[in-house]
């Protein structure tokens, strides 16, 4: 197997950039799930909108988006963190926005389409230097997860 080189400064520059405000935006969505509308609410929110088994699919995205956007913020195990959160958004796109067509402002899945391809490209791209990956985790955890 090739060995991998490690990412240009400016690569892991604009990763961390990436990763700190996608990251944020995925914490504070999950923290308004689990707080501002609470557990109980979001459940209900998400049976409104025929999500398939709310009562486990409400908890399960709001603490995906809160423990994974901090894992984006801190870029621990990114990779893995960038799948679930693309898959979250993938969902939210095909099951509540896809019919509201493109523009959010209308519900639409333009917001979800963004946030779920940046998960995505941080999940191919790795942390870069600036992260706990690299920082901690280099070579103590498969490169698949960090």
């Amino acid at each position: 197997m090739p060995k991998t080189s490690a990412p240009s400064a400016a690569t892991s520059w604009g990763l961390l950039v990436l990763r700190v405000v996608v990251g944020a935006i995925f914490v504070a969505h999950g923290a308004q799930k689990i707080f501002e509308y609470t557990l109980p609410g979001t459940t209900q929110s998400f049976a409104g909108m025929g999500v398939p088994l709310p009562e486990i699919a409400a908890p399960v995205v709001a603490f995906v988006e809160l423990i994974g956007g901090g894992m984006l913020v801190v870029g621990l195990f990114t990779r893995l963190a960038g799948i679930l959160l693309a898959v979250d958004m993938v969902v939210a796109l095909v099951l509540v926005h896809l019919p509201a067509g493109l523009w959010a402002a209308e519900g639409g899945y333009e917001f979800v389409a963004v946030l779920a391809a940046a998960a995505l490209a941080l999940a191919f791209a790795g942390a870069g230097r600036f992260s706990v990956d690299r920082g901690v985790l280099r070579g103590r955890a498969p490169a698949w997860l960090a």
